[in-house]
């Protein structure tokens, strides 16, 4: 037999096994009584069963679930035999292990001085082992800022996330050759929030950062223009509800702050201000409205601006609404 017509032989046999293949499947899903395709799995019996005409079609089927049981979150918890799962938040991901800063053995009695001197040692050595070289080191610390600028902003554990993804494409893309750590963390934690919609204002990031305002903003536009992260303009309104917690003001002050910044916004007027100043003002004059009045000062501090700034859009806002 030539080789091409013993080629052809073990094609048409591969394609024989394939169609044969596929029909054994088709005809497992389907039942062999009724022919019904409605099949359901249960669990409890570990069986598979027609829902037509109730034949088992299936029984002692393999459980790959857990072979205790948990009532509650924390008791899956405590079961649960993996651990955490992947985070971009950590320079490993997560996936290192980490040794107990207890000094006890695992019957939890005390070990002696030369036991924990040893285990010093250890902790010592795995951490150093975690980073290989100068370039893991620069992205610990950098996730490391971030989230402790992240934990003093209270911001959720999304945005860290989003901040850290953001640090590791421009740590890709080299883009931070030339700028400080510092800078490059706290604009990626800016940009996340500005992605999650949580309302942070760079003057409350650059407060709780090692760098001043004008670098931050400097880098964050060139991240954003570089990497294309397409932001969209901050929303005024998204500053009131913080705001107006933290002055102690009532929801009826709140819903005529958002309707001042709509209709003013309508008109043109938020165009080249800034968002946190436009909010403040807005929910100033709200307050007046709604005889709940606070003053220019408590509002600036809250909002973080100049009373100035609350002055003229103040008046602004309420010459476009004619009630001035």
């Amino acid at each position: 037999m030539s080789n091409s017509t013993r080629q052809k032989t073990e094609e048409v046999e591969a394609e024989a096994v394939e169609k044969e293949g596929e029909e054994e499947e088709e005809a497992a899903r389907t039942c062999p009584e009724c022919s019904s395709t409605d099949l359901m799995t249960d669990g409890e019996r570990a069986e598979v069963v027609c829902g037509d005409c109730g034949l088992v079609i299936e029984e002692d089927k393999i459980d790959p679930g857990p072979e205790w049981r948990a009532f509650d979150h924390s008791e899956n918890q405590e079961k649960s035999r993996v651990g955490a799962p992947t985070t971009k938040t950590m320079h490993d991901k997560g996936l290192t292990t980490t040794i107990d800063w207890k000094n006890k053995d695992a019957y939890g009695r005390s070990i002696s001085s030369e036991k924990r001197s040893q285990m010093h040692r250890l902790r010592k050595w795995q951490e150093r082992i975690r980073t290989k070289d100068a370039s893991e080191r620069n992205l610990q610390f950098a996730l490391s800022e971030i989230d402790r600028m992240a934990s003093a902003l209270g911001v959720p554990r999304s945005v860290r996330e989003v901040a850290s993804v953001i640090y590791r494409s421009t740590l890709k893309e080299d883009l931070i050759r030339g700028r400080s750590i510092e800078g490059v963390a706290t604009a990626a934690l800016y940009a996340a929030c500005r992605k999650e919609g949580i309302p942070r204002s760079l003057e409350e990031i650059s407060e709780v950062s090692r760098v001043d305002r004008k670098e931050i903003g400097r880098t964050y536009r060139y991240i954003s223009q570089e990497l294309g992260l397409e932001m969209e303009p901050v929303d005024p309104k998204k500053y009131v509800p913080r705001f107006c917690s933290e002055l102690d003001l009532p929801e009826e002050v709140q819903s005529k702050a958002s309707e001042i910044i709509d209709t003013t916004s309508e008109q043109g007027l938020l165009s080249g201000k800034s968002p946190t100043g436009f909010a403040a003002a807005a929910i100033y004059a709200a307050s007046l409205l709604c005889n709940q009045k606070r003053t220019q000062r408590e509002v600036a501090e809250v909002a973080n601006v100049t009373e100035v700034t609350i002055r003229n859009r103040y008046q602004e806002q309420m010459e476009v609404m004619g009630l001035q």
